[in-house]
Order: C-alpha cells, then structure tokens, then sequence
C-alpha cells in the first residue's frame, strides 16, 4: 500500500462527457428564455408608466416598496443570522488540541539556562521534552562544543511560578549536569550573531570599548590588565580563567567564578581582541559646546596621545595643591601618569578647551572590573564654574551607557570641592576612609533619570 495516496482527478468517461454537454445544453435554452421575459416584462411596465394616467404614481409606489423590502430585510440579518448553530469547524486533519491552562505574557520570567549534555542522539530532545512538560518555551539554544559532551545555553520563557530549583531540577532530571540558571531580561532576547557583531561594532569605533565589549560578551566577570604580562603568559583559558594578549604586549585576564569558559567563548574574544590590536589606537572625534554664565564658550571632547603636550602644559599652570589632591602623591610624578590615562584601551578621558586651545580641564573614567575610577582636575584659574560638575555628569552617563553600574573616586579626605561634586550627582553613595585617604563610590543606577545623554551641548550648571 503506498504510504501517499494518490489525489490526482481521475479521467471522466464518455457517458460522464455526454451528461455534461447535455447540462450545458438546458442551462443556456433557461437563460435565453429568462432573457426574453425580462424584456417583456420591461416594455409592460414602460407602457404602463409612460402611458398610463397613474404611471407617476405606480413608479414612486414601486420605489418606497423596494426601499421598504430592503430595510426589512436588513432588519431581519441582524436580528437572525445565516447559517444554523453548531459546533466548530473541525481543524485540519492531525491538528493536536491545546491542552493546559492558557498562560497570560505577564505571568511568565525569562531565564537563561546552561547545562552540559553528553555529546549523543536524543540527549538534546530529553531536555526539550522535559521544558514542554513544565510550559517552558524555548526561544534561543546555542550550543558550546567540548572534547567530551556539550554545552546547551537556553534562552527560556518558564511560567512565573516555577523556582531557579525547579529549573534546574527540570534539566537535571532530563540528564543535564553542571547546571547554571540566571534571570534574563528583554536585552537577551538579542540573538547572539547580532550581539557579537554589535560589541565589535563598538570595539572597532572606541580602543575604549574593548572591555567593556568582554564584559557585555560574559556577563558579570572580572577583567584585569597586567602590563607586559603577555610575554610571560600565552593566550589561553581554562575553567574559569581565560589569558588574551593585548595589542600593547599587556595581558588580559578574565576571572567568571560562577561558570566555566568554553572553546567558542574563548574564541569570540580572541577575535575582539585580534580586531582591537589590527585597527590600532583610536578615539571618536566627539566634541560638544559648553557655555559659561560669564559668556565664554568652551569645547568638551575625548582626548587621546595626541594631547599629551597640552596636558602635561597644563599640569605646569596647575598648582602644586591641585596636582596633590588629583594624583595623591608627589607632584613630580604627576607628568608620568598622564600617558597611560590619555591611552584608550585602559579607559576613555575627556578634555575641556578654551578658545585660545589650551586645555583648561581634565576627566578621566578609568576601566576597574565591574566599575570605573572617576578623576578630576581643573586648572586653578578656571575652576569653581562648573566644569567638575559638567565633566563628572557626562562620565557618569558614559559609564551607564557602557554598562558599568558605579563610578568611584579616590582623593584626600580634606577635598570638600570632590567630595560635594560627587553629592550633587543625587546617586547613593558610599564612603570609605584608610590612612586618609577617601573612597567615595555612587551607584548611578539610581540617578539614571537626572544624568544628561554623553555629549549634551548645554550651560554648564
């Protein structure tokens, strides 16, 4: 028996032939015959119009029946429909009924989900079945490739109800082992190729980019940068460490404690890191006007190496007590530091510019794990306008828009002029004090609505 039967129309035999020709027939003698009624019917009823004495009358009479007769008729749709009641129209044949309570789109929670399967038929279908049995959809799988088994990372809608235990009991029971669950939000909806390809967008535009394109990459890890570590220390990872080599012959070292490294993700990174070190330093030629009450309009914009002679200018109109409070140390040094602040990849700087071209204010927001290092220093002539305030406003909204959830500054516990800048942030802030020296750290989550957008043209307040 063949497993599709066939559906082609079968060929009609004569007598079929005969009978239809013979319809056809009797179908057109009809209407030939209900052709020439109607024109009987037409010449009467024009006679009798045209001719007779009440023709006017009999027409308008006509008219208000045939205006009555349609109203009714519209009447009486209304009120009884056509067809007669009945159960539904069956859905096509196979269709499977949906069973189950019907769950509303709120009542649902993303996770993301990441288990390790042995590398075998079925052992991905278990894992489906076990999600459709507790009315988990899943909307994105990607799988990690290993020597021995498979990483499997979901994206996964679960009913509200359901706990991160019930979760990972749910994998574990369909043969999943090391099993990691976290929240997700509306961001992870992203497919990964298009997130890949978006943080290299970034790192190609901004050397300062490069972490935090790694963190966005790996989620909450640790990132530090050894100087000259890559000689020492090849690239590589292994478990919950991965070692990449920077363009300037620094080591990057990523630490994720609660979940192991796999081969593509080590692969993605050393790709982000190979395009950092094939396009070279780099810096958006960004810049935005600032007017002071006084009349005198300035130019705020990223600064790099190429400023390093108009800083280190600068440092020599600065008196020795700002040089003391910004750098924490002898003043003599200060000149040293400025060439790896004015370096992108560890972080981005801005730079305040008067008309004449000098540089009147320094910024810089320094890369440090999950946060950033805020710093300031104006000139001595300039300062108590505004600037401070302007420029650590606009690093805040940088370190939001790259992720990075606090901002600290470190200074001597005597810098009331910091320490009041930092306040009018209306961020919460926590204070630290060791042998005199002062950590103030704001959490900007909670003042994202009073930040401006990075690069505002606007008076300084």
């Amino acid at each position: 028996m063949d497993r599709f039967p066939d559906h082609r129309p079968a060929t009609p035999s004569r007598a079929q032939r005969r009978s239809a020709r013979g319809h056809h027939w009797r179908r057109d003698t009809t209407e030939l015959g209900a052709v020439f009624v109607a024109v009987a019917l037409a010449d009467l009823v024009a006679n009798v119009v045209v001719h007779g004495h009440d023709g006017p009358v009999l027409l308008v009479a006509s008219a208000l029946a045939l205006i009555g007769t349609a109203l009714f008729h519209v009447w009486w749709a209304q009120r009884h429909p056509h067809g007669p009641p009945g159960p539904e129209p069956a859905g096509p044949p196979g269709a499977a009924e949906v069973s189950g309570p019907l769950r509303d789109y709120q009542e649902t929670a993303l996770w993301r989900i990441r288990t390790t399967v042995a590398d075998s038929p079925g052992s991905l279908a278990r894992i489906c079945t076990a999600f459709a049995g507790r009315e988990i959809n899943i909307i994105s799988l990607q799988a990690h490739p290993l020597p021995a088994g498979t990483v499997d990372e979901f994206l996964v809608r679960a009913p509200l109800a359901l706990t991160r235990a019930e979760l990972a009991a749910t994998v574990a029971a369909a043969g999943g082992q090391d099993i990691w669950t976290d929240p997700a939000d509306a961001h992870d909806l992203v497919d990964e190729p298009t997130h890949v390809l978006a943080l290299a967008t970034r790192t190609a535009l901004d050397a300062a980019e490069l972490p935090v394109a790694l963190r966005q990459l790996f989620g909450r890890c640790t990132i530090r940068q050894y100087p000259g570590g890559a000689a020492r220390a090849g690239a590589g990872f292994e478990g919950h460490v991965m070692r990449l080599p920077a363009p300037s012959g620094d080591l990057i070292e990523l630490t994720r404690p609660h979940l192991p490294f796999t081969p593509t993700e080590f692969a993605r990174a050393r790709k982000l890191v190979e395009l950092d070190a094939l396009l070279g330093p780099r810096v958006p030629k960004v810049e935005a006007r600032l007017s002071l009450p006084a009349g005198t309009d300035l130019t705020v914009r990223r600064a790099d190496r190429d400023d390093l002679a108009a800083a280190v200018a600068m440092h020599h109109r600065c008196s020795p007590e700002a040089l003391r409070k910004r750098y924490h140390g002898p003043v003599h040094d200060a000149d040293r530091y400025l060439e790896h602040l004015l370096d992108p990849r560890h972080g981005q700087t801005l730079a305040v510019e008067a008309p004449n071209g000098r540089i009147v204010a320094l910024a810089h927001l320094i890369w440090d794990d999950d946060s950033a290092e805020v710093a300031l220093l104006v000139e001595d002539d300039w300062q108590r306008r505004g600037l401070g305030f302007d420029l650590l406003r606009r690093m805040a909204a940088l370190a939001l828009e790259a992720g990075v959830p606090t901002v600290y500054a470190v200074t001597h516990a005597s810098n009331t002029g910091l320490i009041a800048t930092m306040r009018r942030l209306g961020a919460p802030l926590d204070h630290q004090i060791e042998a005199g020296v002062l950590t103030i750290t704001a959490h900007l989550a909670e003042a994202a609505d009073q930040l401006p957008t990075p690069w505002p043209t606007g008076p300084a307040r």
